[in-house]
């Protein structure tokens, strides 16, 4: 049978404002699907997280454009036409397979949400619910703490997008109204406000409900700061209360929004695998936290202590998460964000590092604990084939090019340099070794020695020596790191078996 498919409306950004029958489908759901632009970071990805559980399967719907300039043959249009079809083509799969997916949509699933075009396509094929959501216009009319209409009155709700002369047309035929879609559209819209004679009668509130909610008048706004998640009320009924405005943006530093005391975030490594390779340094810091954040095979790793909180999540959603980490310390929350190996080497710490670059972090403190790294770890079990100079890649082609990765690999090898392989293969990834070994033979002898190190510190390790020529790609899984050795790379036996290490010094 096939699966179902769950329209889930999320609200309008505070994840209470999610109902409950809303968090239920979310845990029970086979698939998580969601979508986001270029930058990876899924507003609806993080309202849900709460109620998500470990080991669900995600589906990161990525936009292949976020503005009307693409070099598409079909223009703007055509390319999201075409994102939408292979969208609905891949839930398609999973609903086939009978999988049940939950595709999240901020607000509510009807209401100017991405969800309709996956609606279009495949509710005449799969049985599909609605699961309706506050709107933003609800959650925004909240924030002003006004009504929008009362008796006759009438509301329209318009697109920013409309063109300046229909918007105005239509504001000053309306009892009330709320604007969305801002963003780039705002100075139209605020013009259309000021023709209309509305201007003075109308409010902003941008990403209302959420820690990030600010109010101010229509007029006041900064026209460059203005995000997609903003929307401009004109209430019918005069406001019977004072309006709770937030400052300008020019002193949002003081605005009573902002939290009385900010908490920190630490960025940690566990290490890779063992319990005696974390650090004191690092079991201290997660002995004092309040909240542990991280991919759920590494917050499992984490002794639990009453009254922390745990937040774990799929290992694909790393801006997410670290903006969720972000958020909560900027509230007073002492956040550790955890790591395997070391948490500066394919991991948390660039994620957490480059998000705090947003000026809403900036007076969030960031400190980053490092940890023994897995090509350490693995490099011990032999001896020293990281002895020299060596270098440290990432077959994973999820964040990067496979073209660049080809291109660091080939760059390596000339260089005759040892280098650890992070993220080798996976389920889904396999043939990125052999292509790895394929490169290198290019520069190396088939002799050159080869490391295969598995679950090095955990209760199912194996290390083995091979050479280049003998690597077999189907041994090689996620949980295996690998070291391709130089041409100074020696291997000897030895009591306790094959001693490896990479000399210091060169003959010619």
């Amino acid at each position: 049978m096939s699966g179902k498919l769950w329209g889930v409306g999320l609200g309008p950004g505070d994840p209470e404002l999610v109902t409950v029958k809303a968090a239920r489908v979310i845990a029970e759901a086979d698939v998580i699907a969601f979508h986001s632009a270029r930058h990876g970071r899924s507003i609806s990805r993080a309202i849900a997280a709460p109620y998500m559980r470990a080991g669900q399967l995600e589906e990161h719907l990525v936009y292949p454009v976020t503005t009307e300039t693409t070099d598409h043959p079909g223009g703007y249009q055509g390319a999201i036409d075409e994102f939408y079809e292979s969208a609905a083509a891949v839930l398609a799969e999973h609903l086939a397979a009978g999988r049940s997916v939950a595709l999240l949509a901020a607000g509510d699933p009807l209401f100017y949400s991405s969800f309709m075009h996956m609606h279009r396509r495949l509710a005449d094929r799969f049985d599909t619910e609605i699961i309706p959501g506050v709107t933003s216009v609800s959650a925004a009319s909240a924030a002003l703490g006004t009504p929008l209409v009362e008796g006759d009155q009438v509301l329209t709700v318009l697109p920013g997008t409309m063109p300046v002369d229909e918007l105005t047309r239509r504001l000053r035929d309306t009892d009330a109204a709320a604007i969305m879609k801002l963003g780039r559209t705002y100075p139209g819209v605020r013009q259309a406000l000021s023709d209309a004679g509305r201007l003075e009668g109308a409010y902003y509130v941008e990403r209302a409900s959420s820690t990030r909610q600010r109010v101010l008048r229509a007029a006041d706004v900064d026209e460059a700061s203005v995000p997609y998640f903003a929307i401009t009320l004109v209430p019918g009924p005069e406001p019977a209360t004072p309006i709770p405005f937030t400052e300008p943006a020019a002193s949002i530093e003081s605005t009573v929004t902002q939290p009385d005391s900010v908490g920190e975030v630490v960025v940690v490594g566990l290490g890779p695998g063992a319990t005696e390779w974390t650090t004191p340094e690092v079991s201290a810091a997660l002995a004092n936290a309040t909240d542990i954040v991280g991919y759920s095979t590494y917050v499992d790793r984490v002794p639990e202590r009453p009254g922390q909180r745990r937040h774990a999540s799929d290992n694909r959603v790393e801006s997410e998460r670290a903006a969720m980490a972000l958020d909560m310390a900027k509230n007073g929350a002492r956040v550790v964000v955890v790591s395997s190996g070391d948490p500066g080497v394919f991991a948390m710490a660039a994620a957490v590092v480059e998000e705090s670059a947003d000026p809403q972090w900036r007076d969030v403190p960031v400190r980053v604990l490092p940890g023994m790294t897995a090509a350490s770890a693995v490099a011990s079990r032999v001896g020293a084939p990281l002895g020299h100079d060596f270098a440290m890649i990432s077959l994973s082609d999820r964040l990067k090019p496979w073209e660049v990765v080809a291109r660091r690999i080939s760059a390596v090898a000339a260089a005759d340099m040892a280098f650890a392989v992070y993220n080798p293969a996976s389920s889904q990834r396999t043939w990125q070794v052999a292509a790895m070994r394929d490169l290198v033979l290019e520069h190396r002898k088939p002799d050159t020695p080869v490391v295969l190190g598995r679950d090095v510190g955990g209760p199912t390790e194996s290390v083995r020596v091979v050479t280049l020529g003998e690597l077999e790609p189907s041994e090689v899984d996620m949980r295996t790191l690998l070291i391709v050795g130089a041409s100074t790379t020696t291997v000897f036996d030895a009591a306790g078996g094959p001693r490896v290490f990479t000399s210091r010094r060169y003959t010619d």
